[in-house]
């Protein structure tokens, strides 16, 4: 208490000087009189200091805004709207709509409630804003400065460019209220889509294979990089691992004493809404959500050497980045063990009711035997029909119009690599 007197007199002496500064001399001569007088003291006539407290306003929240068409969502996504959130409090998300994605880049793989739902279980995201424009026209940023309290408009450091050219942020820019952050390196929605088109070709070779010998690069089917060189289908990937980047999307905190923990695992191939909806149906039955990735190898052990799309360290970024998640293990295995129950302390089990179809699966042993025969494994409904390979085969069933959005749009992304400069962040 004497601290905070102390610094409500010192906020009145810094805010009201000159008052104060009268006050004080004032009370001198009072001082001088009742002494004079023989009076010991006038408090009724003294003020109360209190009054020169300057109020104690909150701390004005930032607010921040991205967009995006967030089509494929991927962990460039996810780690573009982290750093966004860290120039800020709240960041505010908006969603491009379908006719502004068809209307500038063709169009979208993923229907614009499978967009908001995969934003929006993203642990950064505060709010989102539906049907956002394309391009931050002068109108509706006037809307996000006045009705949404937007003090900053944030993108990345790679050129978002309108059909005719122009800069899609330059009356953010104008206005000084524009941010940027560092890209994220490996990855994009072309080259995904890229991928997709490519596993096609590989499914035809393989195929081709089985029918007759193969030669050339098939001749190398059986070793690891010639099953990483047919994944990704001659798509060359960007995308540097670190522990750095692990840690910033992790949420650093274990499960507490008595925690209830709930056990998921599959592959979580592109990370689609369906992997965010059967993640928060998991987390609602307990109170710590682990999740199990499979590692590379037994992706292609269960579904071909096409798959998976994404490697280990990109869908384990992926999944860390959804707000239902507390814990990863990065290359769980294939059975869930009486170890791995014990080692995690695992109360529940589960898994979802819609899965992919393991068409390459010899095992007879069931992964979930263990838990089983615990009392501990539960099948919960999956809230959407949604699966990988469901996503890929809207590509492959378009994939001319893909193929045509691909290559400029591959053009481009070799030309921002080729022009790369350093750029400080993270």
């Amino acid at each position: 208490m004497e601290f905070e007197s102390s610094s409500r007199i010192w906020d009145g002496v810094y805010h009201y000087p000159h008052l104060f500064g009268g006050i004080m001399l004032t009370c001198a001569l009072l001082g001088f009189s009742t002494s004079y007088f023989g009076v010991q003291s006038l408090p009724y006539l003294l003020p109360d200091l209190r009054i020169f407290h300057k109020k104690n306003y909150e701390k004005k929240r930032i607010r921040v805004y991205m967009d995006g068409c967030f089509d494929l969502m991927h962990y460039g996504h996810a780690n573009a709207l982290r750093q966004a959130k860290a120039l800020g409090d709240e960041l505010v998300v908006g969603v491009v709509s379908d006719e502004e994605i068809i209307a500038n880049k063709g169009p979208p793989v993923l229907s614009m409630q499978e967009r908001l739902a995969l934003v929006s279980g993203l642990k950064w995201v505060d709010e989102v804003i539906a049907s956002a424009p394309y391009a931050i026209t002068e109108e509706f940023m006037h809307r996000l400065f006045n009705e949404h309290n937007i003090d900053y408009i944030i993108h990345g450091d790679d050129p978002c460019l309108l059909p005719d050219g122009t800069d899609a942020y330059a009356l953010a820019k104008k206005a000084g209220r524009y941010k940027q952050i560092k890209r994220t390196e490996g990855v994009s929605s072309t080259d995904i889509v890229g991928r997709i088109l490519s596993s096609v070709k590989d499914i035809k070779v393989n195929k081709e294979c089985s029918e007759s010998p193969c030669h050339g690069k098939s001749e190398n089917l059986n070793d690891s990089q010639g099953r990483e060189s047919l994944a990704k289908g001659g798509h060359v990937s960007h995308f540097l691992p670190t522990s750095r980047r692990i840690v910033q999307f992790s949420n650093g905190k274990g499960p507490g004493p008595n925690a209830r923990v709930v056990y998921i695992d599959g592959a979580f191939d592109l990370f689609h809404a369906g992997h965010v909806e059967i993640l928060k149906s998991a987390r609602q039955l307990g109170d710590f959500l682990l999740v199990g990735i499979y590692a590379d190898q037994t992706v292609s052990d269960l579904r071909g050497t096409q798959f998976p799309l994404m490697n280990l360290h990109e869908r384990s970024l992926s999944v860390l980045a959804c707000r239902y998640v507390d814990e990863v293990i990065i290359g769980a295995p294939w059975e869930v063990t009486k170890n791995v129950i014990t080692t995690f302390n695992i109360s529940l089990v589960v898994h979802g009711t819609i899965a992919e179809s393991n068409s390459l699966l010899n095992r007879t042993s069931d992964p979930y035997a263990v838990p089983k025969t615990m009392g501990i494994f539960r099948m919960i409904d999956s809230p959407k029909d949604i699966t990988t390979t469901s996503v890929a085969q809207r590509i492959i069933a378009n994939h001319e119009i893909y193929m045509t959005r691909n290559a400029k749009k591959e053009a481009s992304e070799k030309k921002y690599y080729a022009e790369k400069k350093y750029m400080s962040g993270d």
